[in-house]
């Protein structure tokens, strides 16, 4: 049985407050109005051409809530001090919202990989299949009945809502890159599934990873097929991307978006492998006992045991898809398109 995760603090810090967790890295928690109901965000220490300042990781929903608690920790922790750069991890809502706020009000850069912040800017646009319509055409296609019509209406375009306008420029990332912050190197450490080119970041000096939404210690982040990528295999990627936190040291302390810090990042891999390799089954035996080939709307309730509201489950149905096509493209099911339109799968031939 593996060692369970280590968690060393007990608390996240209050509201308006930071904890430090390492040297030099601060973490900070920011409420969301979701089911999941927060995110951490983490304030480093940092200095540019001699002048001490700060630099920033994610930066929260864009709502006049979670910028005034921004404004909290500025008076309170900042010290006078600039924020020099922002980095995000990745494109989501929770994570870019506020980036546009930040980046003008201390006029400091904004990095992210490039397909991050390129997916930003599309989704705000409507742009390469990432609009509403185009999300809602993937989910009927997958059999989403209508009874979820009104909720989808209400949600409107829930981005731009959510993230305020990006920048223009930014500076780029890329995959074992080395940045310097505050005189520590952090390797950018791009993984897939969850979003289009994830950044964490890991400090070797510090034994301390900043890991996103990409290892989480509770849950199992989102791994979705969205419309503008239809026949992707995002969970396939998304189990390759994990393994690449099996080399770090055994102790590193794992900074997450969403839970406690935690130290145990190869069980914590393990787990997540068990965990989609069960629920893989689990489908498989479920397709396999149908009487009729079954559409992802019809498979919900095999990978989810709760009750889903409209929100929820446009992510579960994408998370869905997701699970049909790792079993499709490893020869464990088959798919055709109905009369209807409507893609379902089979037990493999």
């Amino acid at each position: 049985m593996p060692a369970p995760l280590q968690f060393p603090f007990a608390e996240p810090p209050a509201p308006g407050t930071t904890l430090e967790v390492a040297p030099g890295v601060r973490w900070l928690r920011m409420a969301l109005p979701f089911a999941l109901d927060h995110i951490n965000l983490w304030l480093l220490d940092d200095e540019l051409d001699g002048v001490p300042g700060y630099t920033i990781i994610d930066c929260g929903l864009s709502n006049d809530a979670t910028r005034a608690n921004w404004d909290r920790i500025f008076a309170a922790h900042l010290g006078g001090r600039p924020v020099h750069r922002l980095i995000v991890t990745h494109y989501h809502p929770d994570h870019a919202g506020n980036a546009g706020w930040l980046v003008e009000k201390f006029g400091c850069e904004l990095w992210m990989t490039q397909g991050e912040y390129l997916t930003a800017h599309a989704v705000m646009d409507n742009a390469a299949g990432y609009s509403p319509e185009s999300s809602i055409a993937l989910f009927k296609a997958n059999g989403l009945d209508s009874s979820h019509d009104e909720g989808l209406a209400k949600r409107g375009h829930f981005y731009r809502m959510a993230v305020l306008p990006l920048p223009s420029q930014y500076r780029r990332i890329l995959d074992a890159e080395s940045l310097t912050v505050g005189g520590r190197e952090w390797k950018v450490i791009v993984g897939f599934g969850h979003a289009p080119e994830h950044a964490s970041l890991y400090c070797a000096g510090l034994g301390v990873c900043i890991s996103g939404d990409m290892l989480l210690p509770k849950i199992s982040t989102n791994v979705s097929v969205w419309s503008v990528d239809p026949n992707g295999d995002p969970l396939g990627q998304f189990l390759d991307s994990i393994r690449a936190y099996l080399d770090l040291p055994a102790d590193t302390l794992i900074l997450p978006s969403h839970g406690l810090p935690f130290r145990g990042a190869h069980e914590r891999v393990a787990a997540l492998e068990k965990h989609h390799a069960d629920r893989l089954a689990e489908l498989e035996q479920a397709i396999a006992s149908a009487k009729s080939p079954l559409a992802a709307f019809d498979v919900l309730e095999v990978l989810f045991r709760r009750k889903l509201d409209t929100h929820q489950t446009t992510f579960a149905i994408g998370e869905a898809i997701a699970h049909l096509h790792y079993l499709l493209y490893a020869g464990r099911a088959t798919r055709k398109v109905g009369a209807d339109r409507v893609v379902r799968y089979a037990p493999a031939t």
